[in-house]
């Protein structure tokens, strides 16, 4: 007897049906254990420790700004893990992370916006009326600066309700800062200054004279001041590197890089001792030393460097590769000794880290 709705042959169809999705699971799984590196997706088993983020610009103009949300002391990664917290794409081109009372801030450049999310970042608020915003830097627990490519200024932030209040003028492309003693230290990539502004007064109060394209800049355990410039490489003029007093705002010193370096990424070590840059290769400086390194840290060996981080809890120094900028990005971590611990594949064209 058949039961009601059962066609002859519907057996057959059924146990092809079956065939057909054995075969396809079992190519997918094959195709997936190949792959040099699994990639998890959310919601995922993660362990309890501290993660990093790992910030993925995208190619220009085609929407591919991420998020790489690296476990390591599993060793997974979950892609995309802002698309998978709010089911929505990050936009286009992110330039830099950063964490503060509790909440994250995504500044993504050429959608001109910065994504507010909590610490499971899941997007909470938006912050607009920017102009291919760079790096947020906290002043206070209420108050950010906002650097800017194409405003000729510094916008300022209410943090509380999440919009833009002002506006510091500063002519050109303001780029990374830092604070210390009420003053940020604004760098700018198409002027010869570092600017210093005041941050009760929110006004430029000074300026130091560094040289063209200087975008890199951090603070020593001595609260030095430390500045790299990138130079003009068609008028022959070399990339340096200062170090700024900022009580005085005085050029304590000047280390000049050869014609040909290209220096850039500059970061710290846990302890705010030794210096770390990409020039084709990793470098390493002591905040100790009178003059550049001759050779790299870690050499290049092929890889196209082009972010750089040190994660403050293990001291691990992050080196991401973006390839030809079109694949996904290969990240490598590296002891204080320059040996390599490990590696896992990002988004693409990786440029920054942030640590938990």
């Amino acid at each position: 007897m058949r039961a009601a709705g059962f066609k002859p042959g519907g057996l057959f169809i059924v146990m092809k049906k079956i065939a057909a999705i054995f075969f396809f699971t079992f190519l997918f799984y094959s195709c997936v254990k190949d792959k040099p590196q699994a990639v998890a997706q959310a919601p995922v088993h993660l362990s309890r420790d501290k993660k990093t983020y790992v910030i993925n610009e995208g190619g220009f103009g085609n929407n591919q700004a991420s998020v790489s949300l690296y476990d390591p002391a599993t060793g997974q990664v979950v892609e995309d893990f802002y698309k998978a917290q709010n089911n929505e794409a990050l936009g286009d081109v992110a330039q830099s992370v950063s964490f503060t009372g509790d909440r994250f801030y995504l500044v993504v450049n050429n959608s001109n916006k910065i994504i507010v999310c909590d610490r499971q970042l899941k997007k909470t608020a938006e912050i607009t009326s920017l102009t291919s915003p760079r790096y947020l830097l906290p002043v206070t627990n209420s108050k950010a600066y906002v650097s800017e490519l194409g405003s000729s200024g510094i916008s300022v932030i209410d943090l509380n309700n999440n919009v833009k209040t002002g506006t510091i003028k500063c002519p050109g492309w303001t780029e990374k800062m830092t604070l210390i003693y009420n003053k940020v230290f604004v760098t700018n990539m198409r002027r010869s200054y570092v600017y210093v502004v005041n941050t009760v007064a929110d006004m430029i109060t000074d300026s130091i004279v560094v040289g063209l394209n200087a975008g890199n800049i951090v603070l020593d355990q001595k609260d030095k001041v430390w500045v790299m410039s990138g130079g003009d490489q068609q008028n022959n003029v070399p990339a340096r590197l200062y170090r700024i007093n900022p009580v005085s705002h005085a050029i304590e010193m000047t280390l000049t890089f050869a014609n040909q370096d290209l220096p850039g990424n500059l970061c710290m070590n846990k302890t705010k001792d030794t210096l770390y840059y990409i020039s084709n290769g990793v470098f390493r400086l002591p905040i100790s030393a009178g003059a550049l390194p001759q050779t790299p840290f870690i050499p290049a060996n092929g890889r196209n460097f082009y972010g750089l981080g040190v994660n403050p809890e293990s001291n691990t120094l992050y080196a991401a590769d973006a390839l030809d900028y079109v694949q996904r990005s290969n990240v490598y971590l590296f002891d204080m000794k320059g040996n390599q611990l490990s590696f896992f594949k990002a988004g693409i064209i990786s440029n920054g880290f942030y640590f938990e």
